[in-house]
């Protein structure tokens, strides 16, 4: 069976060369690299080597960030049997694609997804080498506080689609197909993975959560800190709340309202950017 990984990009061209390295030095390599550009106008095409093909993405203006199209034109440009998604800021440690290919071939009809533990601030400096191994990476990384954090080898099927997040995840090419891949309704950052999830769950697709084959999330400051990305947040909750009645981001949704930057009244079903 094939594999192909996805890597969606827009700048970022030190992460991206991490991510890329990481992938070359792959236990099992991939049979295909594709780096989808979202940002073409400020090319990071001299970052991506010979092994993977650059695809880059039609936007409408420089401060786009269409993400759920990114995804969506990456898996259209492989015929692969098993498709693995990483986000831009994800070093993969030296088993994941092992790791992937594993479970897919055990759970083919489930979306995999792998653990993703988070880089600090600094952690660059404080490594001090450009290709650090998996056990300085997991030093310099925390686990993510709710999701399944489980002992290498060990895989566990459930239903807990709410915490899908796509930065790194695996399908197989029949199970994109059911789902219809992203919404790219989703114009922007925030809510399409979770949209991804459920229509996943709709569909009686379940998640396999596995341990092993981490992806070390690269430390930057939070997307949903950045002014120009609110406008998109608030336009994306709105159309999954229209969809499946509950909010998505809850969480976040509610820290902005505490900065000022959204009204947020989950019960008056309200949520809009706020005014200055």
């Amino acid at each position: 069976m094939s594999l192909a990984v996805v890597v969606i990009a827009a700048g970022r061209a030190d992460h991206l060369a991490r991510t890329l390295s990481g992938l070359d030095r792959q236990a099992r390599r991939p049979d295909e690299v594709i780096v989808v550009d979202m940002r073409p106008q400020q090319s990071i095409a001299d970052v991506v080597p010979d092994s993977a093909r650059w695809l880059p993405l039609a936007a409408s203006q420089d401060d786009d960030l269409p993400l759920a199209a990114a995804r969506n034109a990456g898996a259209a440009a492989t015929d692969a049997d098993r498709i693995v998604f990483l986000d831009v800021d994800c070093v993969p440690a030296r088993g994941l694609i092992a790791r992937y290919d594993e479970v897919l071939a055990d759970e083919p009809d489930a979306l995999a997804c792998g653990p993703v533990r988070y880089l600090r601030r600094g952690w660059v400096e404080a490594i001090g080498t450009a290709d650090p191994p998996d056990d300085a990476l997991t030093a310099a990384s925390d686990a993510h506080p709710v999701r399944p954090d489980l002992d290498p080898g060990k895989v566990v099927v459930a239903g807990d689609h709410e915490l899908f997040w796509s930065l790194s995840f695996g399908v197989t090419r029949a199970v994109w197909a059911m789902i219809g891949g992203f919404d790219d309704g989703y114009r922007g950052y925030g809510a399409e993975d979770t949209d991804f999830a459920f229509r996943a769950r709709a569909l009686g697709v379940r998640v396999a959560w596995f341990g092993g084959g981490v992806a070390y999330h690269q430390w930057h400051e939070p997307t949903r800190l950045d002014a120009a990305r609110i406008p998109e947040i608030v336009a994306n909750a709105r159309r999954f709340h229209a969809r499946w009645g509950a909010w998505p981001m809850s969480g976040w949704l509610h820290e902005m309202g505490r900065r000022g930057d959204v009204r947020f009244d989950p019960a008056a079903g309200v949520l809009e950017v706020a005014q200055p």
